[in-house]
């Protein structure tokens, strides 16, 4: 009965910790598409504005776009990386969660990540209420 008894209490812990552990993973991955959202948005609003004042055409300057949303992930203190077209601004945050019961079977820590798109627009998009 005794190795019975072992095996269970070592099964219902791992199952433990994959529901608490997933959790928490969850939760970091919430927080780095919140970053990589905000990040991008701050690339977002990097407009070209030669073209803007002599076309009023809303065009990202790319590097000004990756930059400011790097400045944004610097901030935050977190690593990621963003890339920008003259449309839209991609930003990927890279973070990793420790566990907390699933050390008991080797994981020391879960990686998460999350990607976020933001994109210029002009003029208004939706009803006017």
């Amino acid at each position: 009965m005794t190795p019975f008894a072992v095996l269970i209490t070592i099964a219902l812990l791992a199952v433990a910790g994959l529901v608490l552990d997933a959790g928490l993973a969850l939760s970091e991955k919430v927080r780095a598409l919140d970053i990589a959202q905000a990040a991008a948005r701050a690339g977002a609003q990097e407009l070209d504005l030669y073209k803007y004042r002599t076309s009023n055409v809303a065009e990202l300057d790319p590097d000004r776009a990756a930059s400011a949303a790097r400045a944004w992930l610097t901030s935050a203190g977190v690593e990621g990386e963003a890339t920008a077209t003259v449309t839209t601004v991609t930003v990927t945050v890279r973070r990793t969660s420790d566990t907390q019961l699933l050390q008991i079977v080797g994981v020391r820590q879960l990686a998460v990540s999350a990607s976020a798109t933001a994109t210029a627009v002009q003029g208004v998009t939706g009803p006017t209420t």
